[in-house]
């Protein structure tokens, strides 16, 4: 059998299971490759602080629900402590709307100014809310000059690394990037098909040590290795606002746990999806909104821990 990327024409080609199931190693189906400690059992005797302490900097003015929707989920994915980084104006909002993260707030209003100390943080997510100011974006680019502990950058975090000369040479093997197609666009630019985006993700990712997500109805993850893993479940009720943001905290979450950027982002990819899917049978497609998905977290993981399908 012909290889079904060497001849691809578009997407359609390869939205067929079977035939992403029979190509080379290259190409994987998510579900297929979980790491399954994500989802192992507890101690008895496990404390918060064994599940790691989590940043989320988010928010901006008139953007505090990407804030609180992050924080929701990455709390629902597991990991122990979260701390959440954001303008003053939007403390209130936060600590009525998740009491369970610890708030520390910019000393700007509105926007974000301050760099961020991440010694103590396990695992740090970037972006959902933030806003484009200049000077958030030299927040930014100040964490990634910084910081060693693994960093998501999603949403206007990815708006903000556009503007950046030359940011791939700040990318590297603790960096995940979580792009929807056009956050992609402006990242790296027009392709003239889903094949030949797909061969560019893969060679940045190899290239800079980064894991990459093109999010879509299919999503797709670049690999430092030269995989490409396949997410087919999930449904078009989740292309609504704020889904995205319920991305980041989930793969947030499991990263915190101390997972690898790899598998915490296959596993954070897949679980949003199931999540989603659970939610469709709840209230169908065209209701649905990211709210929905958080509250369907728990179900998927009991799901995935047992190694049960939907």
């Amino acid at each position: 059998m012909q290889k079904v990327f060497e001849f691809m024409k578009d997407l359609d080609t390869f939205l067929q299971k079977e035939n992403i199931k029979k190509e080379s190693f290259h190409h994987i189906l998510t579900d297929q490759n979980l790491d399954k400690n994500i989802f192992a059992a507890r101690n008895d005797f496990s404390h918060k602080g064994n599940f790691g302490h989590g940043l989320l900097v988010a928010g901006s003015f008139g953007k505090a629900g990407a804030c609180v929707l992050a924080s929701k989920a990455a709390l629902r994915s597991g990991l122990g402590l979260l701390s959440v980084h954001i303008p003053k104006t939007l403390y209130n909002i936060l600590q009525i709307s998740v009491p369970e993260a610890m708030v520390e707030t910019d000393s700007n209003d509105f926007s974000l100014n301050d760099n961020i100390d991440t010694q103590k943080y396990s695992a740090i997510g970037i972006g959902c809310g933030l806003g484009t100011e200049p000077k958030t974006k030299e927040v930014l680019l100040n964490l990634l000059k910084t910081c060693k502990k693994p960093v998501l950058i999603d949403a206007d975090g990815l708006n903000l690394l556009a503007k950046i000369n030359n940011f791939q040479s700040l990318l590297n093997e603790n960096i995940i990037l979580t792009p929807h197609p056009k956050e992609f666009e402006r990242l790296f630019g027009k392709f003239n098909s889903y094949h030949e985006k797909l061969n560019f993700m893969r060679k940045i990712s190899m290239d800079t040590g980064a894991t990459v997500v093109l999010k879509g109805g299919i999503t797709a993850i670049a690999t430092p290795k030269g995989k490409i893993f396949f997410n087919t479940i999930g449904n078009a009720g989740m292309a609504t606002a704020g889904s995205g943001d319920v991305l980041t905290g989930i793969i947030l979450g499991i990263l915190t746990q101390g997972f690898s950027p790899i598998e915490s982002t296959k596993a954070g990819v897949y679980l949003h999806a199931l999540s989603g899917d659970l939610a469709k049978q709840q209230i169908g497609e065209i209701s649905l909104i990211a709210s929905d998905i958080i509250n369907n977290l728990p179900k998927a993981i009991l799901l995935v821990s047992n190694n049960l399908k939907l």
